[in-house]
């Protein structure tokens, strides 16, 4: 069986109870996959390197990061840095061998990037943004992906695409998750979050 796990990286999420969840579905014989998200690192190092997140919010209501390049490479240092690293290192501690990895490694995560993004203002005014560094998710190397299961490994992968022009993209983690999920034809998909929606 292979299974699509979703680790939210929300404030205040904590990651040992789920590493040990994983790896008794690894000892368990069943085939993971590991993604991970970083918003809460992504606005903490923002802050700390004096570039402060910037919301936006579409016309239809929805929330997101603004990813401008700087943004973008906090993002990789948080998600493909950071955080990706500590997840393998937990989950090798509990025995499991995991292989950390971004979307943009071995092409394992195609996205397109967004040409525009829709904005809202303060003052409801729509705003056309040209500049963001994000995507949406077409294409998985799911043969990649296939290899390294079959070679015993559990994949932890973080949500940082590449484009079709080679540049990397920040892409919604979850989506992201449903997208190797579908291309893995996985069994089951669990998104652990502590973040409304």
């Amino acid at each position: 069986m292979t299974l699509v796990v979703k680790v939210g990286g929300g404030a205040g999420a904590t990651t040992a109870n789920i590493v040990r969840e994983i790896a008794q579905c690894v000892a368990e014989g069943q085939r993971v996959v590991v993604l991970h998200g970083g918003s809460d690192l992504t606005n903490t190092l923002s802050e700390r390197l004096g570039h402060p997140v910037r919301m936006i919010t579409s016309s239809g209501g929805m929330v997101s990061r603004y990813t401008d390049g700087e943004t973008l490479r906090i993002y990789a240092m948080a998600v493909a840095g950071q955080i990706n690293t500590e997840l393998v290192a937990s989950l090798q501690q509990q025995g499991i061998n995991a292989l950390g990895l971004a979307g943009v490694d071995g092409r394992l995560l195609l996205a397109r990037r967004k040409s525009i993004v829709r904005s809202l203002t303060p003052e409801g005014r729509l705003q056309i943004l040209r500049d963001d560094y994000t995507g949406q998710v077409e294409q998985v190397n799911d043969s990649l992906l296939r290899q390294l299961l079959d070679a015993g490994y559990t994949p932890v992968i973080a949500p940082l695409a590449l484009s079709h022009e080679g540049e990397g993209l920040n892409v919604d983690g979850d989506r992201a998750a449903a997208a190797v999920a579908v291309a893995l034809q996985a069994e089951a998909m669990v998104i652990m979050t502590n973040v409304p929606g």
